[in-house]
């Protein structure tokens, strides 16, 4: 197996002269299945066709884009494997400090906006050779969309980027067919028919049903016109019942086409089949290479797809929700090759995708007739059409034990634990708390509130406790003692500072005290950020509450961390706004004391000793100053 080219030695190497497509990627070059350039440029390759990777090219040079010369047939172009700005920015607007994509982690290698710029990079020195767009950048950004970086409604990226086609979902049957298309000598201006793509036009197709939205003017200057819009978007994401889509912006028409049909398993597996080298391009390590393979090197991806559709998750909107799976021999396969590298220690790490526990469709009328528009599989309860069952994860999971040289096989990606309560039979619930937790299992259940949890899109909170108590009864029927750890969410649509206390009461009640907080991030393309952009729920247009101000953020934040004493004052703050002075002072159901804490002392170590000296909270040692 060899990488593909990144440089015109390599090329030549092939016996190339041309390439057929360039591939400009944000990301360091992982030929591993878990990335989305290895998946598309391999099975171009696959397909016949010549593809020379360029990654992370410097976004200040154009020639940093020409080192192949003309490509034959076009330019690729993905932001990376995470949005680009999304991967530059905390929810905060802070600058993160590291990037796993880039080679040692080191940030700052790819532009904000990583896919306009690449294609304007492109078009400076090519004027008319086909660029064409995917992966998730451009996925969610197909149509107008909120952008929380600039606190603006912009227009779809194909007109921003100067592109000719965009992809979106999982690209690769649009890309085989866009190949062909321009193999065969059509001009890109006239592949106008592939599904999964999106086009411009002066003059759209009259003859083809469709739906058109409002012009994306007006779209900026009405809100509530813009939650009415998506709104549509969403109801057509499925690719049995979406209709086509134009949106006038200016004097163009953007048209998106209905989504490509799920692959079938057969295809699922030819695509992890392919030849991959399954790691970072040996380029990379003398920079000690990319750190995100490390979260994937050793896992297995089992599907794709989710139809648990929550508000603020773009999966609905970029793979659908119609689950695809990949068959329990090429997973076999894929885990045998595993075993016999040698840095695996006998731990696979995960087996599963957007939900570990979906391995088929909710039911077996999506497969010829799609999604139900007007009903969510799960929510608010889970449909009575809905097949919980899972026997073929059973069944896989238990296959996966006995291979030799397998010592555990861990669930990781998270399940869906309504899903999981709703299956009659307990089977997996009993070998998962047996066999596939590494000492604490991770689940979602992102707030307490049933009034937050409407606007999230996910079950009420009676259902979380009755997991809880489920899981931790088998947890004591088998002697084990693994703990929960929830995700939680502060600040989603639909939070007051009622709800946030809420959520820190049940936080105490529980013993929980969580590290980390995610503070509801607005990305683009899901319903929670429509929300959080228009002040509107666009499934029922009804008004939401939405937490804006960034100090209500930070008080909501540390509510969930009340017992950080660096959080005193806000929390302390947040109870009196809420009018919940009962928990202020010595009570055993008070969040805080009435006396804040005494700051606490530098403490210089006896000497000799290893111990740590205790620092003040706002004392900066000279290393850190060094690092700041």
């Amino acid at each position: 197996m060899d990488f593909l080219p990144i440089c015109k030695q390599d090329m030549l190497d092939r016996g190339w002269h041309q390439c057929d497509f360039v591939y400009v990627i944000g990301d360091a070059y992982v030929d591993h299945p878990s990335f989305g350039h290895a998946i598309i440029s391999r099975v171009l390759e696959n397909a016949g066709y010549n593809v020379g990777i360029i990654s992370q090219p410097d976004w200040k040079n154009p020639k940093s884009i020409d080192i192949y010369g003309r490509p034959r047939l076009g330019f690729l172009v993905s932001g990376g494997n995470m949005d680009s700005m999304v991967n530059h920015y905390s929810v905060s607007k802070h600058k993160r400090k590291t990037d796993a994509f880039t080679p040692g982690g080191v940030m700052g290698k790819r532009p904000d906006y990583a896919t306009v710029v690449y294609c304007n990079l492109i078009r400076q020195t090519y004027k008319d050779v086909p660029i064409l767009i995917g992966g998730i950048e451009a996925s969610l950004r197909r149509l107008s969309h909120y952008d929380y970086w600039s606190e603006s409604l912009k227009r779809s990226i194909l007109l921003d980027s100067q592109a000719d086609i965009l992809m979106y979902g999982m690209g690769e049957r649009s890309v085989v067919e866009l190949a062909d298309a321009l193999n065969s000598g059509m001009a890109v201006k006239d592949i106008t028919y592939i599904d999964g793509t999106v086009f411009k036009t002066a003059q759209p197709d009259d003859s083809i049903p469709s739906v058109t939205l409002p012009a994306y003017e007006k779209l900026r200057e009405n809100k509530r016109l813009y939650a009415e819009s998506f709104r549509i978007q969403y109801g057509n994401c499925d690719p049995f019942t979406a209709k086509r889509l134009i949106e006038p912006c200016g004097k163009e028409f953007v048209v998106q086409n209905p989504p490509q049909k799920p692959l079938t398993q057969e295809e699922m597996d030819a695509v992890y089949a392919l030849p991959y080298c399954r790691t970072w391009h040996p380029s990379y390590a003398k920079a000690g290479g990319v750190p995100a393979i490390e979260e994937v090197k050793f896992s297995l991806v089992s599907n794709r797809g989710c139809f648990g559709a929550c508000s603020f998750c773009a999966l609905t909107f970029h793979q659908g929700r119609i689950i695809q799976t990949r068959s329990h021999e090429s997973i076999l396969r894929e885990a045998e090759m595993m075993v016999k590298d040698k840095d695996f220690k006998g731990y696979i790490h995960d087996v599963g995708g957007p939900t570990a526990n979906f391995r088929h469709p909710a039911c077996e009328k999506q497969l010829t007739k799609g999604a139900c528009g007007g009903r969510q599989c799960l929510y608010p309860t889970p449909c009575k059409n809905m097949k919980a069952a899972h026997s073929d994860y059973i069944a896989l999971l238990r296959k996966l034990r006995k291979i030799p040289g397998v010592k555990k096989v861990f669930v990781r990606s998270g399940i869906r634990f309504d899903y999981l309560l709703a299956d009659k039979k307990d089977t997996f619930f009993k070998e998962l708390v047996q066999y596939h937790i590494s000492g604490q299992l991770k689940v979602a259940p992102e707030h307490v509130s049933d009034a937050v949890l409407s606007r999230m899109g996910k079950p009420k909170n009676a259902v979380y406790n009755q997991f809880v108590d489920k899981y931790y009864a088998l947890n004591k029927q088998y002697g084990m003692n693994q703990f929960l750890v929830p995700y939680l969410m502060s600040s989603h649509p639909g939070s007051t500072m009622k709800e946030a206390v809420e959520l820190a009461e049940y936080i105490r009640d529980m013993g929980y005290n969580p590290e980390q907080v995610q503070d509801f991030y607005p990305t683009p393309s899901t319903l929670s950020s429509v929300m959080y952009y228009t002040g509107l729920d666009p499934r029922t247009m009804e008004k939401v509450y939405v937490p804006t101000d960034p100090h209500e953020k930070a008080m909501q934040r540390a509510l969930i961390q009340y017992r950080n004493p660096k959080n005193y004052y806000l929390v302390r703050e947040a109870l009196l706004k809420a009018h919940r002075e009962d928990l202020i002072g010595s009570g055993p159901k008070c969040l805080i004391r009435a006396i804040p804490p005494k700051p606490q002392k530098f403490v210089p170590p006896p000497p000799g000793s290893k111990k740590p000296a205790v620092k003040h909270p706002g004392k900066k040692t000279s290393a850190s100053k060094r690092r700041k």
